[in-house]
């Protein structure tokens, strides 16, 4: 299925920050009460054609600051020969990380993050990182490198200047589309935030992604979020209900990707007569 314009209508909803007066949160409610998931394994092209295998992973990870390389320092020491399948080649004189423009980030083997085990190995396919932590016990997000747990949740900042002279830091929560990787986000052969056929979770993205939110937010702030994604899907199931001029509006509160997958999963059920099931 093709992906839905960058450019959509987008319902947004402001508050402060419960832990802090001087910061305001800007959350995309559209985004957040979507049906995406991440199908990694179970349909994910990848983001290039030649390497449909590592979904995301191909370009490696950069490091957000100098605790975020620390924690992977610390997983690093734990993985073993049988959880990574580049074991010998990250503990080698090479190492495991790089640098890029003078950050650092995982290296890239093979065509891929040093830490993406392929298939056929023995583990299983996919991040040994992330697996490490379903073996554990962990939150994944708690082991990984912050720009891959987050994607595709962006958090950015802004410091808004009212007339008065005062000041507050605002804090966006919202879709990583393409843009987010910059220029090079528009030459993607296939990017999932967008696309129908990733738009087929059994929950919201605001309670699949409870972890990751509450860690980039607080949890005063994400219980904040969350009665507010609650009302906005109330309003959505509304319009969905409601006459034909009121579902013109339905882009604005449910996104276009989810609306698309829906159409795609109705019109599956009709000639198998098998009711889909909405997310919850």
């Amino acid at each position: 299925m093709a992906e839905t314009p960058l450019e959509i209508a987008r319902t947004w909803v402001e508050f402060d920050n419960p832990d802090d007066p001087a910061e305001r949160f800007r959350c995309d409610l559209t985004w957040l009460t979507s049906s995406w998931t991440c199908i990694f394994g179970a349909g994910c092209q990848g983001i290039y054609a030649d390497a449909p295998d590592v979904g995301c992973c191909t370009l490696g990870a950069h490091f957000a600051d100098k605790d975020d390389l620390k924690n992977i320092k610390k997983v690093v020491a734990e993985l073993g020969e049988d959880e990574w399948q580049y074991y010998d080649e990250g503990h080698s004189k090479a190492g495991w990380r790089e640098k890029e423009d003078g950050d650092w980030k995982t290296r890239v083997v093979d065509g891929a993050c040093i830490f993406h085990n392929r298939p056929g190995f023995p583990a299983g396919t996919g991040c040994a990182l992330h697996q490490h932590a379903m073996l554990t016990g962990v939150p994944p997000h708690t082991i990984k490198p912050e720009v891959c747990w987050q994607l595709p949740i962006r958090r950015t900042f802004r410091t808004v200047e009212l007339n008065d002279e005062t000041s507050y830091l605002e804090i966006s929560i919202g879709e990583y589309d393409r843009r987010g990787w910059g220029p090079g986000g528009h030459d993607l052969d296939w990017y999932c935030s967008g696309n129908p056929e990733a738009h087929v979770g059994v929950s919201p993205v605001y309670v699949s992604n409870e972890g990751e939110l509450r860690h980039l937010m607080g949890d005063a702030a994400y219980d904040e979020l969350a009665i507010r994604c609650e009302a906005h899907l109330l309003q959505a199931t509304a319009l969905r209900e409601a006459g034909r001029g009121a579902r013109k509006l339905l882009p604005l509160f449910v996104h276009p990707a989810t609306l698309a997958a829906e159409e795609a999963a109705d019109a599956a059920a009709a000639t198998t007569k098998k009711p889909r099931k909405k997310a919850r």
